[in-house]
């Protein structure tokens, strides 16, 4: 009997936020209108097939697609799927990386990971359109002026484009040692006595800048410090002015920050909602709601691969070759014999926020897959795509 009355209220939280019928599947329903921005839709009203994206769903839930958080679609200007499920929260020390068994839902802030490089980027663009930085080719060292130092072994001819699209040239060994080890600079930078972005620019110049890709998150630090630098506001303060506010986002956590008060620029937890708005306003142009928030030309470079920045593979990420813009990921899918051109905001675990252009279609992913496979592209391949009429 005791196990009997312990097994109700673990069932009931397991099905809480699911929509299963009698056979114990999952049945669609669109969205919830929470008055927040969204306009909601269903899959049928924008001719999307309900079957696939069903199946898709029924395979999370049922383990297949193990921590995908949560899955949104937004198309044809409704949100016409938001789904989310169990799984575990990140904690950087537990094996894994994985901490508390939670059932996600849609009011919870989720860690955006390196997804969150797209948002430092667009603060910089958004920069430049409120005349805080006149353009991204000046030299980094313009909005540095502690760190002028520095300004030598030709890192003077560093720009805030080379940050943005991972050309610096500075050495940065992120991808050859994993996130739990401090001989990854990620982590390396935590268990050191030196300013953070003093560790990050005195890095030899191993590449004249512009010329080849070297994924760095301590060019994101240094992009904080420039926003800082030109505006007198933190990466924080800056982000929910000119970028959160205008989305209708009321809540943001810049979570890390070192002791001298700069931020480590790739650790914000917004909820999946705020990251499909923000994944919408690219699609749109750099417009919400009728406002124009990001400027188009910088929409546009951030949808394109930047000269050089293509055929990379992402290490853990079965997605094949992509390239590299304005810090999203690019990627061409097929379609009846036509090209979808995909580009998307990632981050580690399966954080993405991905546009479809020519499919006039956003898709948001949550997850916790730190060091397993991370089933987001498959799912968009093998469901979303050929779902989308």
């Amino acid at each position: 009997m005791k196990k009997a009355i312990i097994l109700i209220p673990v069932l009931l939280i397991l099905f809480a936020s699911c929509k299963f019928n009698s056979s114990g599947q999952y049945t669609y329903r669109k969205p919830e209108n929470i008055n927040d921005g969204f306009e909601v839709g269903s899959l049928e009203e924008v001719n999307i097939d309900a079957r696939l994206i069903e199946e898709a769903v029924n395979k999370i839930y049922q383990g297949k697609y193990k921590e995908v958080h949560s899955l949104l679609i937004f198309k044809d200007n409704k949100l016409v799927l938001e789904e989310y499920f169990q799984g575990h929260a990140y904690q950087w020390e537990a094996p894994y990386h994985h901490g508390e068994w939670v059932t996600w839902n849609r009011d919870m802030l989720h860690n955006n990971m390196s997804a969150t490089k797209s948002i430092v980027s667009a603060c910089i663009g958004i920069a430049i359109d409120q005349e805080f930085i006149e353009s991204v080719n000046q030299s980094i060292f313009e909005y540095l002026p502690e760190h002028q130092q520095l300004k030598t072994g030709g890192r003077d001819k560093i720009t805030i484009k080379h940050l943005v699209t991972m050309t610096a040239g500075l050495e940065w060994k992120e991808w050859s040692a994993p996130y739990s080890s401090v001989d990854n600079p990620c982590i390396g930078i935590w268990f050191q006595e030196k300013d953070p972005i003093t560790y990050i620019l005195e890095k030899p110049l191993i590449n004249e800048p512009g010329t080849r890709f070297n994924y760095s998150s301590g060019n994101m630090h240094v992009l904080g410090e420039i926003i800082r630098n030109s505006s007198n506001m933190t990466i924080d303060s800056f982000s929910r002015k000119y970028l959160f506010e205008p989305l209708g986002v009321d809540t943001s956590d810049w979570y890390l920050k070192y002791n001298n008060g700069v931020y480590e620029a790739n650790s914000l937890k917004i909820t999946p909602r705020a990251m499909m708005k923000f994944g919408v306003t690219f699609l749109n142009k750099g417009i919400w709601n009728g406002k124009q928030i990001i400027s188009g030309q910088w929409v546009e470079k951030s949808a394109t691969p930047f000269p050089g920045n293509t055929g990379i593979n992402i290490p853990g990420e079965p997605s094949g070759r992509m390239g590299y813009s304005f810090t999203w990921w690019t990627k061409k899918y097929s379609k009846s014999g036509e090209k979808i051109h995909m580009y998307t905001a990632s981050g580690f675990g399966g954080q993405h926020i991905m546009v479809l252009p020519e499919l006039n279609t956003a898709v948001v992913f949550t997850g916790g897959n730190y060091l397993s496979k991370r089933p987001p592209f498959k799912i968009l391949k093998k469901y979303i795509i050929p779902a989308i009429d």
